[in-house]
């Protein structure tokens, strides 16, 4: 189903912004001169990222206040990120989440917070209409995830950085914020390191977004500023499973499945460690939504617990354990001259190879006759498609996303502004806090939010910080 998508013309920047470039904007010093700085009605703002947080952030405080100087510094390219998201076609948002407290619960470290007026502010149809306004055409799929028509992440890049280059964003790569500090006049002091080169600018700037993702340097810059750090690990990984055969079945994929993980270190019932959805078979183990969102619930209990444990599948999980042993019992007389491993329920949706498997696995021989399998054989195999027990031994990596639990704690920063209760005009968004949502477009949405309150935020003091200077 394809959102509603007629192309807004682009609004067109100010003509005054264009006149902002790197060489104006950025007020540089060096070592022996840094105690004072240039003295100047222009503003800065340096954002730390050129992720989706950080490149949404820039253009939407430049839209709100044209005079703004906005100045990107970034390690690599721009919006890597978006580029490899969904496969490359970038999962922009959820649009199956119009209650907000509803959206709130698909984000493990957050879901609290979020309950307030973090997604009133700027939520999933936010998003949809800003993109669909600036000329991206989107649809949505059955399972709720947001995705260009094009099925390409090309679109939502170039539609970024187009609106970048027409607001007089300066976007600098290769480039990384390795120190900072607040001088006396309330203004940040950046050392910026040229790479490879090693070459280092000292840089003023009067706000500052960190919007650096899950990287070690927008930790050490929060820290460096006052803020503590929750530990960060992994969020959204599949699970390493400790069986030869099941890798057999690699490719075979469940469209519902319910699944369970039990740890020892976790002795208390925690709801969202158990999770409904489709399961995929890999060579290594297991994958899919359902266990993706189980990793992310999981995240912390499976780091301490050495990501060991057992998982709990059940199969069919719309069948209760006695109607599917009555199916059994029914085809067993219905097929009594056929091989077991031939037939089975079609109700139970199941392939012909993990039947064999689950055969195989309760020492069931496949060759013989319906009619010659006893009703214990039967009641086993109806316990093993509801309650199978896997052993956990590890996690892989789930190539589309590369999301991390932890990072600033959301009790530092204002939701509504986004920002720091520690130090003023310092914001923050993105990945860099500890936020981390499920799979199906939360985690570019919670970018989205934070980077639209954090710009308009920045902008509107901007604003009116220069209409004061009139």
């Amino acid at each position: 189903m394809a959102v509603a998508a007629a192309v807004i013309p682009k609004c067109c920047s100010s003509s005054s912004s264009s006149r902002f470039v790197l060489t104006t904007t950025l007020k540089k010093c060096f070592v022996h001169a840094i105690s004072q700085p240039i003295k100047s009605k222009e503003e800065v703002l340096v954002v730390v990222g050129g992720g989706a947080a950080g490149v949404y952030g820039a253009i939407h405080a430049k839209t709100v206040a044209p005079h703004l100087g906005v100045v990107i510094i970034e390690q690599g390219k721009p919006l890597t990120k978006v580029k490899v998201s969904g496969g490359g076609r970038c999962n922009v948002t959820n649009g199956h989440c119009a209650d907000n407290m509803i959206l709130a619960e698909n984000y493990p470290r957050g879901h609290k917070e979020f309950r307030g007026p973090f997604f009133n502010t700027h939520g999933p149809v936010d998003t949809v209409s800003w993109f669909v306004s600036h000329g991206v055409e989107l649809k949505i799929e059955d399972d709720g995830r947001v995705f260009p028509v094009s099925n390409s992440s090309s679109s939502i890049i170039d539609c970024l950085m187009s609106e970048v280059k027409q607001r007089g964003v300066s976007v600098q790569t290769r480039k990384a914020v390795t120190a900072v500090s607040v001088a006396n006049s309330g203004k940040f002091l950046l050392e910026v390191e040229q790479l490879p080169a090693r070459h280092v600018e000292h840089v003023e700037a009067d706000y500052l977004l960190i919007a650096s993702g899950s990287s070690r340097q927008g930790y050490a810059l929060a820290s460096q500023l006052g803020h503590s750090i929750v530990d960060p690990m992994p969020s959204l990984f599949t699970f390493k499973i400790d069986d030869l055969s099941l890798r057999e079945l690699s490719g075979v994929t469940f469209p519902r499945v319910k699944v369970r993980l039990k740890l020892d270190s976790v002795q208390k019932n925690i709801p969202q460690l158990t999770q409904v959805g489709p399961m995929l078979v890999t060579h290594w183990g297991l994958s899919g939504p359902a266990i993706l969102r189980l990793s992310a619930w999981g995240a912390r209990y499976l780091f301490s617990s050495g990501y060991k444990g057992k998982l709990i599948v059940d199969f069919i999980p719309d069948l209760h354990v006695g109607s599917l042993k009555s199916m059994l019992v029914q085809h067993k007389n219905q097929f009594a001259k056929q091989k077991v491993v031939n037939s089975y329920p079609p109700e139970f949706g199941i392939t012909k190879r993990f039947w064999s498997y689950v055969l195989d696995r309760k020492g069931v021989n496949g060759d013989i006759l319906w009619a010659s399998i006893s009703n214990n054989s039967l009641i086993s195999i109806g316990s093993m498609l509801k309650d199978c027990t896997f052993e956990v031994i590890g996690k892989g990596q789930f190539k589309d996303e590369f999301v991390t639990a932890g990072g600033v704690p959301l009790s530092e920063i204002s939701l509504n502004t986004m920002e720091s209760k520690i130090c003023s005009r310092l914001f923050f968004a993105g990945e860099i806090l500890n936020v981390d949502g499920v799979t199906g477009g939360f985690n570019f949405q919670n970018a989205w939010s934070g980077g639209f309150i954090a710009g308009t935020t920045i902008g509107g003091l901007a604003l009116s910080r220069f209409k004061a200077m009139l």
